[in-house]
């Protein structure tokens, strides 16, 4: 289940992240994750689900694993034609069906491979998502400041904001008939902003016996596990909700620190943003 927590003031948020473990090898080794919302009532989506408006928001599954890399794989000429860059990705993409399998079949490996960012095209797959084109993977901070600039920045018609944040040990493997969110590592080499946002990525994974893996709706893990005989996701989600009235003061404080869009995008449009913010709004 995703706990829902209503704070009525930043300062409530600001003492939840005070209670968070402070050890640096708590924070290396547990360290959660986190995911601004500029209105609480959008749910914990990725843009490939967005952009797919075909699939019921109850199903469980939203595309197969294989499906969506001959989608990816079938683009990535154009890709390289117009960026100049040259992708090492596996040539023939059906085969990643016969290596998940074989990943899920052992714990400490599937484990091992997902927590270092060891998929397949994983490097690919995140310069898709930075650039705009639908991905299963769902963007996180291990800043909860950085969240909260993502969360309050276009607050501007919405009543509340939503925080997200993934506790850990969430390293499950894709056991057959099972839902799991996988947290993929911060070590690939991609956009930029990748490094300056702090960012990191999950997926959520079902893996049907006998079909293979599928993409699936992050929020739905639980539910599926909770009704399912699978134990239940070995992590906790938690959702803070802000009132959105707390906008310029968050931003204020923020930007006193040099939390800005400027120092998390680094482009001219950017530093226009930031300097209209400073100057119309706070």
């Amino acid at each position: 289940m995703v706990a829902e927590i209503n704070l009525n003031s930043w300062e409530e948020f600001q003492q939840e992240v005070n209670n968070l473990p402070i050890s640096r090898r708590e924070r290396e080794q547990r360290s959660p994750l986190f995911r601004g919302q500029s209105d609480s009532n959008w749910h914990l989506d990725t843009t490939l689900e967005r952009w797919l408006t075909r699939p019921q928001r109850e199903n469980v599954v939203v595309m197969s694993f294989i499906d969506y890399y001959d989608i990816i794989s079938s683009a990535r000429p154009e890709v390289e034609t117009f960026t100049g860059t040259n992708w090492t990705t596996p040539p023939q993409y059906r085969i990643i069906t016969k290596e998940m399998d074989q990943m899920g079949q052992n714990y400490d490996l599937m484990s091992r491979e997902l927590a270092y960012g060891r998929i397949p095209g994983y490097e690919y797959m995140a310069y898709l998502r930075h650039h705009g084109f639908p991905s299963p993977l769902l963007d996180w901070t291990r800043s909860p400041y950085i969240a909260a600039y993502f969360a309050f920045n276009e607050a501007l018609k919405s009543e509340g904001v939503s925080i997200y944040m993934l506790s850990e040990g969430s390293f499950r493997s894709g056991l057959p008939g099972a839902a799991t969110i996988v947290r993929l590592g911060p070590d690939v080499k991609v956009h930029r902003r990748h490094v300056l946002q702090q960012s990191e990525y999950t997926m959520a994974l079902f893996n049907k016996p006998e079909e293979g893996y599928f993409f699936a709706r992050h929020e739905n893990v639980f539910e599926f596990s909770k009704s399912s005989k699978h134990p239940e996701p070995r992590f906790e989600l938690k959702k803070f909700i802000i009132p959105s009235r707390e906008r310029d003061k968050v931003l204020a404080l923020l930007d006193e620190h040099n939390l800005n869009a400027f120092s998390l995008f680094g482009s001219e449009e950017s530093l226009m943003q930031t300097i209209a913010i400073r100057k119309l709004h706070l």
